[in-house]
């Protein structure tokens, strides 16, 4: 949701940061690599029940995932090689956090509590298959109430306020499964829609449902041919 509606006033906002880091010879992989690490550090801090740190360390991991697009740009970099290694990051390091939350309850709280950010890693999964399962296909599957911006920002809120974190993975339970559904609505509907075939594809397909003459027809026919000659000859 924040993706699709402040998308352009963040790039905006970040711009100049990454005219001036462009400057650094760093590059956009760089700041995702980096990212990834700080994700790794995060996860220890908050399982081993060091939620400030973890806090200060999830707002890092936001600040190089938002950096690493405005260095590519600002660079003229951008590229679907570093548009995969963002996205592949972004799972690992969603994987990394909400691993770091469920060895946090583990270690505290024994017991069924642990599935709870376990349930929210995995829907947050899901609905990243979604959308790269739907571009795939041809589809477009953006949006949704619980996409990663809202799930940092409310797993940020929760790690400041230790006594709400479970309410908060709660919410962003539910949040994230009803985003599923919603993209699961919107590439359905999309899908049913008969979209229009090429005309190179019409070609081709009316000529593959065509039946193909068997060798023994043309050979047939040949001789037809001949014998009709012959005969025109005759007379």
């Amino acid at each position: 949701m924040l993706d699709g509606q402040f998308r352009t006033t963040v790039d905006r906002a970040v711009k100049p940061l990454g005219q001036s880091l462009k400057k650094t010879g760093l590059s956009a992989d760089h700041f995702t690599a980096a990212g990834l690490v700080l994700s790794a550090m995060s996860a220890v801090a908050i399982g081993t029940a060091h939620l400030r740190l973890g806090l200060l360390l999830v707002v890092m991991t936001g600040l190089c995932d938002t950096l690493d697009g405005a260095v590519a740009k600002a660079k003229g970099t951008s590229s679907t090689r570093g548009a995969f290694f963002d996205s592949v990051a972004d799972r690992v390091s969603d994987a990394l956090l909400f691993g770091g939350v469920a060895w946090y309850y583990a270690s505290t709280q024994p017991g069924l509590l642990v599935m709870l950010p376990l349930a929210v890693l995995a829907c947050s999964q899901l609905i990243s298959y979604q959308r790269a399962k739907a571009e795939s296909l041809g589809f477009q599957a953006k949006g949704g109430i619980m996409e990663r911006a809202e799930r940092i920002i409310l797993l940020a809120f929760g790690l400041l306020f230790e006594g709400l974190l479970v309410a908060v993975l709660a919410v962003m339970l539910v949040l994230t499964l009803f985003t599923a559904v919603q993209r699961f609505v919107k590439v359905w509907n999309q899908a049913s829609v008969e979209r229009p075939v090429p005309a190179r594809s019409a070609r081709r397909t009316a000529r593959r449902r065509t039946p193909r003459a068997t060798v023994a027809d043309r050979r047939n026919a040949w001789r037809s041919r001949a014998i009709e000659r012959r005969n025109q000859g005759r007379r």
